[in-house]
């Protein structure tokens, strides 16, 4: 994928984040979880690019595409950026930004009911 394309779906994804939490009726309790998930997120990568390194058990890929899918993309993508860590992996990357699409479409969803 190109470097623009990337930036480009990164800055659209945060901005559409943004957007349904500033709409949501509860946006701070949305912010909130959001912000555990992308943490909890952002150590599963880490823990699994220490592990990568070191040759030790790994988590598996369907694990941290499921933190994605839940809420944890945005600390997915900053952990694939300061990391270095699954931002080169064709397959796995299309799959993240498939979790990205649908987590979206699911919190826009709860958000206009």
């Amino acid at each position: 994928m190109h470097i623009w394309l990337r930036r480009l779906l990164v800055v659209a994804s945060l901005a559409v984040l943004a957007w349904l939490i500033v709409a949501s009726q509860q946006s701070a309790f949305i912010a909130k979880v959001y912000a555990v998930i992308a943490t909890a997120t952002f150590i599963a990568y880490a823990i699994d690019k220490a592990a990568a390194q070191s040759n030790r058990w790994r988590i598996p890929e369907s694990t941290l595409h499921a933190f994605a899918l839940v809420g944890g993309w945005p600390g997915a993508l900053l952990a694939q950026t300061l990391l270095r860590h699954k931002s080169v992996k064709r397959e796995f990357r299309l799959i993240f930004w498939i979790t990205v699409a649908i987590n979206l479409l699911v919190l826009g969803w709860l958000v206009s009911r």
